[in-house]
């Protein structure tokens, strides 16, 4: 991260950088972004709108200007171009729902050092309409994030002569949707809980996918597969489970595959000795404080629970993906 050049200011920025993250959080959580991205607007024009503080509000603006995200001219604000596109509400590029994601995971990365002592995840209890509120944050934040890499994904992961696609536990099936939009062959299923239905279906029809894609609900951990496939598609799956639980869902998936079919595994790699990239190795900490057993793994790790599963000529796709993610392909013999 840091290239050995650590010195007292940068770890003290470091420590001190959850102010920048807060801010950008309370930015999003109270939507000034998109007025913003309307017209230009003083603190006090805004806050009547919206029945804030003015005090609080002047101070929160000028702080998202000085990360430049809004502009400033006289005592008015306005949004930057990026955040016009991707913190206005309005906009299809919004990344709001995976900021606000982010921001439901506060409370738990607060008691990491609880997670580090009992090697147990942290819960905490919210009421069923907060519980609700960060479903939809995480489901729409996946969608948001999977519709910046799935096209790149598709367009890198060859599925020429591959007729019906698995995608386990695909959410509203982004992925799905763009490799069946590449080959024009493939047929696909999604299979995730019943809760996800109502979104998927939806993305679905948004992209006219539904004749050639269809959602199937279930538990993958406990229900049957239904149907076969030549190519199964499991995406950021495996690191909310434990190894032998990952071996028994591998297997799960490679039996739903007919002879010949391909397993494609993606996941956030760590490198052998899993002290790197920085983002897994952060993100298997996310898994500490909210699963019992998940963690990120690495390319030997991965590799190896595919082969427990059963599967053959494993290797690493030369794909090129943001935050240290990498795409593994085994084969059913």
């Amino acid at each position: 991260m840091h290239n050995g050049s650590w010195n007292p200011a940068e770890l003290l920025k470091l420590s001190g950088s959850y102010w920048n993250t807060c801010t950008l959080h309370a930015g999003v959580k109270l939507d000034v972004f998109s007025p913003l991205a309307i017209e230009s607007l003083s603190a006090a024009e805004l806050a009547a709108r919206c029945d804030f503080s003015a005090r609080g509000l002047a101070m929160l603006l000028d702080a998202l200007t000085a990360l430049e995200l809004l502009t400033k001219e006289g005592e008015r604000y306005a949004a930057t171009d990026f955040a016009r596109e991707f913190l206005d509400r309005a906009s299809p590029s919004y990344l709001g729902h995976m900021i606000m994601h982010h921001h439901h995971l506060v409370a738990s990365w607060e008691r990491l050092d609880e997670a580090v002592r009992s090697g147990a995840p942290v819960r905490r209890s919210v009421s069923h309409e907060a519980e609700e509120q960060e479903r939809e944050s995480f489901l729409l934040g996946m969608f948001n994030l999977a519709m910046f890499i799935a096209p790149r994904v598709a367009e890198q992961v060859d599925l020429s002569g591959r007729k019906r696609l698995l995608d386990l536990g695909g959410g509203p099936g982004t992925y799905a949707i763009h490799f069946c939009q590449k080959n024009p062959e493939l047929q696909g299923v999604i299979f995730d809980l019943p809760t996800t239905r109502p979104f998927a279906e939806k993305t679905l029809a948004r992209f006219d996918m539904s004749e050639r894609i269809r959602f199937a609900p279930g538990d993958f951990e406990h229900d049957a597969i239904p149907g076969t496939f030549d190519v199964a598609w499991l995406s950021h799956v495996l690191h909310g489970e434990g190894p032998a639980d990952c071996v028994r869902l591998l297997a799960k998936a490679t039996a739903a595959l007919e002879p010949g079919g391909m397993l494609l595994v993606q996941e956030f790699v760590l490198d052998g000795n899993r002290a790197a990239p920085l983002f897994p190795a952060l993100f298997s900490l996310n898994m500490l404080l909210v699963t019992r057993d998940g963690q990120a793994y690495s390319e030997p790790e991965i590799r190896q629970l595919m082969a427990e599963a059963g599967l053959q000529r494993i290797e690493r796709l030369p794909v090129e993906l943001p935050n240290g993610a990498g795409i593994l392909a085994g084969y059913k013999d």
